[in-house]
């Protein structure tokens, strides 16, 4: 028989568990499955969009076992395993079809994804929601607060100097951060739906916004670009190379994320320049920050951020998502920096 401190001790460990995934179009999902004596048997985790969820993940992981004693057995899981079919299958039928004998769950789901709890049900399988989610809801406070607003999941990234500068007064700014985090920015591009870029950025840098290798190889996941202003934009962009590109000629945040849900991006970065940058943080539509801190300083030039703050209380505060598979690390020289805002804030 699982005792309640079993099934509480597990939910624990499918919420640690959760953070070795990515943040993104999904949420961080971690799940647990106990033996008919409450042992923790089998763990699992979703690493991000396309990949095997949480449930999933730890039915791999468990392997063969014989109907008879997956009966025993008793699911944990952060979130309400998914009822719905996209890039993989629904994990409430995948469950049902492992014969696993019960199921918790920390937050209801209230997406397109919903309804696994009633499936489960309805295939004669107790399922039991945890009477306390907090600590699973604070997980992905963020993930949540994008499905109630209907729009993708928006991280920022920025690449500055340790006096917040991303380039000097004549306009250099190659390399301020080191190949190490160049690379890393480069998987971070890998993972995401859509890239943004200011038309500003898209004159000066001209980038060409794919996501490349260490050796100079396209990762084989790349993401749609577009490019934020009503500046006209010359026909020779590196970034205008193939279809997949766009402009969207508006400086009103909201306009881009209507965009943005047109067309299917669950994931959105915003690369800069620091305009473009400081309307999402200012519009409190930052729901990650990646911070590229190169051990320079360079004294003038352009600013990472430019937010109209006049007094410290109207700062936007910040954390380290220590929640997740990174938060604080050395890249070369450089420190990277993963924070999320304050839940709540």
């Amino acid at each position: 028989m699982v005792t309640t401190q079993q099934l509480d001790s597990a939910l624990s460990t499918a919420l640690q568990t959760a953070g070795r995934g990515h943040r993104g179009a999904n949420p961080l999902v971690g799940a647990s499955i106990l033996d008919g004596e409450g042992n923790l048997i089998a763990t699992g985790y979703h690493l991000g969009a396309g990949h095997p969820h949480a449930e999933v993940d730890a039915l791999r992981r468990l392997g063969k076992i014989d109907p008879a004693a997956a009966e025993k057995l008793t699911m944990i899981v952060t979130l309400e395993p998914c009822n719905h079919t996209g890039r993989t299958g629904p994990c409430a039928a995948a469950i049902a079809n492992a014969g696993i004998g019960s199921v918790y769950y920390a937050v209801s789901d209230n997406t397109a994804a919903s309804g696994g709890a009633e499936y489960l049900r309805g295939r004669g399988i107790p399922t039991t929601q945890f009477a306390d989610d907090a600590a699973a809801r604070e997980l992905n406070h963020r993930w949540f607060l994008s499905k109630e607003q209907a729009r993708p999941f928006i991280t920022v990234k920025l690449a500055q100097s340790l006096d917040a500068r991303i380039n000097a007064p004549d306009g250099t700014s190659q390399w301020i951060t080191s190949a190490e985090s160049r690379d890393h920015a480069h998987g971070l591009r890998a993972r995401v739906d859509g890239i943004l870029i200011g038309t500003n950025t898209a004159v000066i840098d001209n980038p060409r916004l794919s996501a490349r290798t260490r050796d100079g190889q396209l990762h084989s996941k790349q993401p749609y670009r577009l490019v934020m202003g009503q500046r006209e934009l010359p026909g020779n962009l590196a970034l205008a190379e193939g279809e997949d590109w766009e402009q969207i000629a508006t400086h009103d945040v909201h306009a881009v994320i209507d965009r943005a849900n047109e067309l299917g991006l669950g994931h959105l970065l915003i690369e800069g320049g620091a305009t473009v940058a400081s309307a999402f943080i200012e519009a409190d539509l930052a729901d990650e920050l990646y911070c590229y801190q190169a051990p320079l300083l360079i004294g003038a030039g352009s600013s990472s951020v430019n937010l109209p703050t006049s007094t410290l209380s109207e700062a936007h505060r910040y954390r380290l998502d220590t929640a997740s598979n990174e938060s604080l690390a050395r890249l070369g020289d450089d420190i990277m920096l993963h924070l999320e805002p304050l839940p709540g804030v």
